[in-house]
């Protein structure tokens, strides 16, 4: 990671892109051609968008936070999804383990060399305790991203090196110590340039890149033609490979229990008269929302991701005489145990739009 604090210029030059403008924050003004267009980013939004911390520790704030305090962040906003002890659940990988005494003193995580080892923990491959902070900074809890102050991301980053016996019980994460936490980090000397991945003088592999592209000239492969195709009997032979993803993420397997679209030309026409808008559609409004709050990372309207199919929970609570009550109460304080044992964390929607998913829910979860 690189900070922007080296590269102001550059940094303002970019942001201005992203709203239509040419940026003069290196001494170039806003090019004439085009008047009217751009302008110079503000010091404050230079600010906010650079926040990156750098291995070398450059860009990190000033700030503290003890073991002991992000022990409480921890079981407060953490646990639901990484686990009491950062053992994670089934959905997402753990975080601790994996190390020993003997990693924090070399600096080489020796499961690392070992095949019979059943996972790779982020103890175990990050290299730097920059990564770590400015990932929490940046992106966690998920379900409230950049909301901890700096002092919770350096608490909660020092509680999650001592759950994996790098840092002691009394020990205060700040800027000042970091420095010494980084000394102890179980897989710092485990990075290298060998491979030669960044072409360069001191990069490695003597400076050459890890490939060498050859132009074909002769004899050259030609192209591939498909000369088979899985037929319809075939397609579910190897099990429903929408069961076979990761519960989280962008990928998913298509549905083999059911038959390929056999018309697309008829889909394609459904989907042009679908409604574009929300507008008089409270379950399209309703499902957006669910959608516009990261609920439908683990909930399919008709199939179960991480939790229940939003279906399910409305034939489960829809015939109750408080059913909107509830679901709304369950959305806002969020809870464990009732469909698995995978939590679901307290939700931040305001009380009037819990009441409408639970309104959309209790009518049967509708598209």
């Amino acid at each position: 990671m690189s900070s922007c604090r080296e590269h102001l210029g550059m940094c303002s030059l970019l942001l201005a892109f992203t709203t239509a403008g040419v940026s003069a924050s290196f001494g170039v003004s806003a090019q004439t051609d085009y008047p009217g267009v751009g302008r110079t980013a503000t010091p404050k939004e230079v600010q906010a968008w650079d926040i990156d911390v750098r291995p070398d520790f450059k860009g990190l704030p000033k700030g503290s936070g003890s073991v002991s305090k992000g022990q409480d962040i921890w079981e407060a906003q953490c646990s639901s999804c990484h686990g009491i002890f950062g053992e994670a659940n089934e959905v997402f990988s753990s975080l601790v383990g994996g190390t020993t005494q003997d990693d924090v003193k070399t600096g080489h995580v020796a499961r690392l060399n070992d095949p019979t080892f059943p996972g790779r923990t982020t103890l175990m491959k990050v290299s730097t305790v920059s990564t770590l902070w400015d990932y929490i900074n940046r992106a966690m809890p998920w379900t409230a991203p950049k909301s901890l102050s700096t002092d919770e991301v350096y608490a909660v980053t020092a509680y999650l090196l001592n759950m994996g016996g790098i840092l002691p019980d009394s020990f205060v994460l700040s800027d000042a110590t970091i420095a010494e936490a980084q000394k102890r980090l179980p897989n710092r000397n485990g990075v290298t340039t060998d491979h030669g991945l960044w072409p360069g003088k001191g990069m490695g592999n003597g400076g050459k890149p890890d490939v060498k592209v050859v132009a074909c000239m002769k004899d050259c492969a030609t192209e591939a033609k498909v000369a088979s195709f899985l037929p319809d009997f075939a397609r579910n032979n190897n099990g429903n490979l929408a069961e076979q993803q990761r519960l989280v993420g962008p990928q998913r397997g298509a549905d083999t229990t059911k038959p390929p679209a056999a018309n697309p030309a008829a889909a394609a026409a459904a989907a042009a008269v679908m409604p574009r808008t929300t507008a008089n559609n409270p379950a399209a409004a309703a499902l957006a929302l669910a959608q516009k709050n990261n609920c439908t990372a683990c909930h399919g309207v008709e199939n179960k991701i991480a939790g229940p199919a939003f279906r399910d929970v409305a034939a489960k609570y829809g015939a109750r005489a408080d059913a909107e009550t509830y679901l709304a109460g369950k959305i806002k304080t969020g809870g464990q145990g009732i469909w698995g044992a995978i939590p679901m964390p307290a939700q931040t929607l305001s009380d009037a739009e819990a009441r409408q998913l639970a309104q959309w829910l209790a009518a049967g979860a509708k598209k």
